[in-house]
């Protein structure tokens, strides 16, 4: 007999999914009947937490969702955080789990796993959660979740099988022959008119782009040449000008030189940014503003009418809106490179010496180590990296160090990165407290054979935390840490392991670690970034 968990490993296999994330349990295993036999690749983190994380640096790198298996109640509140961060990121994650048989399910009874409500735990850090109730529901189910992955808006999808339903026949259902992909909304033409009416009439006109817009690079490159504006790359869309592009500026719209330029322009262009607060105000000093005209290409129609209202409004594929507007742009010097140059030129009180020193580490690693796929935790590195840090390549720089902001996302996400791009070095940015949320996946990116790169910072406390409590004049309480040693832990879970004493130390020992066949450990205390920050000087 094909159950219809066995029925669900074909549809996924139709849909080209590749690789599952997930840790099996006694409610789950049916699922597992049929992934033993498929194309398929099963890897296990150590945490469902961990699973989500994986899945989302999957998707990041691959463009396609990360998938997960999740078992009933406390599989599904584990994988919650790292849903939340997908969510909040807008990053296509595919969460299938078990549920209570009919008869069970919220029943109050005591059932293992059992909660009052799984589905509405779930559902709002879900674009929707649904219960498939026969196997009959299940490929129009998984039909819809792909429909949000392909043309809406990408977030987390949770689909919950009741156990009953997983074990019953799908002996007479089908894959079907053909796969329905929907495209994403294309702009209407007279919108794309008006933009580009509006920007050929500008004097000084910017980009302003976020991750809505990762995989639009050379559309939006061809756009701001012709257009001559400078464009400024949010965290999620570092890279979308190469590092050296003079129109390029990497500074974050948090940095008042940047603040200034976007404010002396008089047509400001935003594709797939939603003016996220840890994007645009890190400070939350209120001061970022556009008193210039606004366009807006957006995917989402919500979002175009939320933060800023636009005078255009385009709800569309970035790459396809991008491509149709530069077809129309007069090109015209519109003194863009100036601009952009000018404030790489004047660094001021938001990059403190330290911050300067970080990204100095950043930009090294990133120059020795070409093609390098930066994953980050929220640690001191990554913060400094995204007020300034410039990317190689778009997805290339990527952490939870905005929006949702959780801790522990940058071992699991970098094993994730590195299944989806086995050949390319990856490097995971983290600090000893956020490591230690997730410490456990370095047994799955061993077992997995993912030799990713962990460099590690070892500054014995939640050291950001404890700077802004000693600001506030709060007794800086709970902030230092008893830490492990993370060498000798390390080894223990069969990885190389180094500790970098000096800067050189460092940027050589990442270098050889990129090019390890096994999961490399790197580690460094305070005293290698104040070498980076005296040689800044």
């Amino acid at each position: 007999m094909i159950s219809t968990g066995m029925y669900l490993t074909r549809l996924l296999e139709a849909y080209g999914v590749d690789t599952v994330f997930g840790i099996p349990g006694v409610h789950t295993v049916e699922l597992y009947r049929g992934l033993a036999g498929s194309s398929i690749r099963h890897i296990t983190p150590r945490h469902e937490q961990g699973a989500g994380f994986m899945a989302d640096g999957y998707a990041r790198v691959s463009g396609k969702p990360g998938v997960c298996f999740i078992i009933t109640g406390p599989g599904m509140t584990n994988i919650v955080t790292a849903m939340g961060q997908a969510y909040g990121d807008s990053i296509p994650m595919l969460v299938i789990s078990t549920v209570n048989s009919h008869g069970r399910m919220g029943s109050g009874e005591g059932w293992l796993h059992e909660l009052p409500d799984q589905r509405a735990l779930v559902e709002n850090v879900a674009a929707f959660s649904y219960t498939v109730n026969r196997p009959e529901e299940l490929a129009p189910a998984l039909a819809r979740a792909f429909a949000v992955f392909d043309s809406a808006r990408p977030r987390p999808v949770h689909i919950e099988l009741p156990i009953n339903v997983m074990l019953a026949s799908a002996e007479h259902l089908t894959v079907p022959r053909q796969i329905a992909r929907l495209s994403r909304p294309e702009a209407k033409s007279d919108d794309i008119a008006a933009a580009a009416d509006l920007l050929n009439g500008a004097k000084s006109p910017v980009i302003l782009v976020g991750g809505g817009a990762a995989r639009a690079a050379d559309e939006i490159r061809s756009l701001a040449e012709m257009l001559d504006a400078p464009v400024v790359m949010t965290t999620n869309a570092r890279g979308l000008l190469p590092v050296g592009h003079p129109l390029a500026v990497s500074l974050s719209a948090s940095y008042s030189a940047t603040r200034q330029m976007i404010e002396a322009s008089d047509v400001a262009l935003a594709i797939g940014t939603e003016f996220g607060p840890t994007d645009y105000d890190m400070y939350e000093d209120g001061f970022f503003t556009i008193p210039g005209r606004l366009i807006r290409i957006d995917i989402d129609p919500t979002q175009i009418m939320r933060t800023i209202m636009p005078e255009i409004g385009i709800v569309a594929d970035s790459a396809e809106a991008a491509g149709h507007l530069a077809a129309l742009i007069e090109p015209a010097s519109r003194n863009g490179s100036a601009r952009a140059a000018h404030i790489a030129t004047n660094p001021n009180q938001d990059l403190s010496p330290q911050m300067l020193g970080d990204l100095k580490i950043l930009e090294t690693i990133r120059d020795r180590v070409p093609d390098a796929i930066f994953v980050g935790d929220s640690t001191q590195l990554v913060y400094a990296g995204n007020l300034g840090y410039a990317s190689a390549a778009p997805g290339s720089w990527f952490n939870s160090a905005t929006g949702y902001g959780t801790l522990g996302y940058g071992l699991p996400a970098a094993i994730g990165a590195k299944r989806a791009a086995p050949e390319r070095p990856v490097i995971a940015l983290a600090g000893d407290g956020g490591v230690q949320f997730t410490i456990a996946e370095l047994a799955s990116a061993k077992e997995a054979r993912l030799p990713i790169t962990l460099l590690l910072y070892d500054n014995k406390g939640y050291g950001e935390i404890k700077s802004y409590m000693v600001s506030q004049n709060i007794p800086p309480l709970g902030v230092d840490l008893f830490t492990p040693d993370f060498l000798a832990l390390g080894q223990a879970y069969g990885w190389e392991t180094a500790r970098a004493e000096t800067l050189d130390d460092l940027f050589d020992l990442v270098e050889a670690a990129a090019k390890n066949t096994e999961p490399t450990l790197v580690l460094f205390g305070p005293e290698v970034r104040d070498q980076a920050m005296k040689a800044i000087s």
